[in-house]
């Protein structure tokens, strides 16, 4: 498999600390745009930077704000309620919520066939499988979703909702870091279809740090073909775990599961390198895999502190 060439992330001061290589930010832009450190990162990700700044509190605002491909930072400033079909991200954008307030809910995000894309401090929920995911990306690259909170419930059958971070057709070089991911069947999934190993092979390099997962049934990630990096996570009553399959190559380090049956496992020949993880009452039956590092600098903080170091920082805890 390709070598993982994912973004590291430059986190602010008033973030959680697990961040590495991360200068604090001394303009207010920094702040906004959470700039990326620029280290194999497929020529860097710094969203809306430079352009336009917006703030909207309508769906009709919002979709008109976050098209086009010219940079901006949208920010979202207080809940947004509709049925409705995701809306398309344009290219080199922030889309930033100014505080926990900021709450997309019966409409996701799509970013397909676009590049540098920022979404920070959003909340998503509730949206129907006939209107896609919370939030998707599709064939694109340099995608950095951070501090959100992605949901839906468990009162419904398993494909009332579709996915809350699913990433597909060779998207690359995404990242999910302090972010709240809970209430759901299928949470997240890397690679749709057993059948697209020609499109997806040698793409879907992702990276899943510091999250919280809650109350969650399966894909927790769920990894095909791809390379992924999941560490310094808290997984509480997931179900069906990391799931690596047809051929990807997961690095899993300093995680720890409570009340998961499969916190990681292969099925179809998936790989697993597996370092400091506390899997609770269930184990580890992947495959051995081959990835063992990764080309950007990060800090582990153990699995036995991980759960301190995430619940109550991962989601929607800044204000802007």
């Amino acid at each position: 498999m390709a070598p993982l060439n994912v973004i590291a992330v430059a986190l602010l001061g008033c973030l959680s600390s697990l961040a590495v290589g991360a200068p604090t930010p001394t303009s207010n832009e920094a702040k906004l745009l959470g700039k990326r450190a620029n280290i194999n990162d497929n020529g860097g990700t710094n969203g809306g930077a430079g352009g336009t700044t917006t703030t909207v509190s309508s769906y009709a605002e919002f979709t008109a704000a976050v098209s086009g491909d010219s940079a901006k930072v949208v920010i979202v400033s207080g809940p947004i309620t509709k049925t409705a079909d995701q809306v398309r991200v344009g290219s080199n954008t922030s889309i930033i919520g100014k505080d926990a307030n900021a709450i997309l809910t019966g409409f996701g995000l799509l970013v397909k066939e676009k590049k540098n894309v920022i979404i920070r401090n959003l909340g998503v929920k509730k949206v129907l499988a006939d209107n896609g995911d919370a939030i998707g990306v599709q064939k694109s690259t340099n995608v950095w979703i951070d501090h959100c909170d992605v949901s839906s419930d468990m009162d419904h059958d398993k494909d009332y909702y579709d996915g809350l971070l699913d990433f597909t057709h060779a998207a690359d070089y995404v990242t999910v870091s302090n972010t709240f991911i809970h209430d759901h069947y299928k949470a997240s999934l890397v690679g749709h279809s057993d059948s697209n190993s020609a499109e997806d092979t040698g793409h879907l390099r992702v990276t899943q740090n510091n999250n919280y997962w809650y109350n969650i049934n399966s894909r927790a990630p769920s990894f095909r073909f791809g390379t992924g990096h999941v560490y310094n996570s808290y997984f509480l009553n997931v179900a069906d775990g990391i799931n690596t399959r047809q051929g990807a190559q997961v690095l899993v380090e300093s995680n720890a599961f409570v009340g998961s049956k499969k916190p990681l496992y292969s099925t179809d020949d998936g790989y697993a390198v597996s370092n400091d993880n506390d899997f609770g009452s269930g184990s580890n039956t992947a495959l051995e895999g081959s990835l063992k590092s990764v080309p950007y600098s990060y800090s582990l903080v153990g699995s036995s502190n991980v759960e301190a170091a995430v619940v109550g920082t991962a989601g929607q805890t800044l204000t802007f």
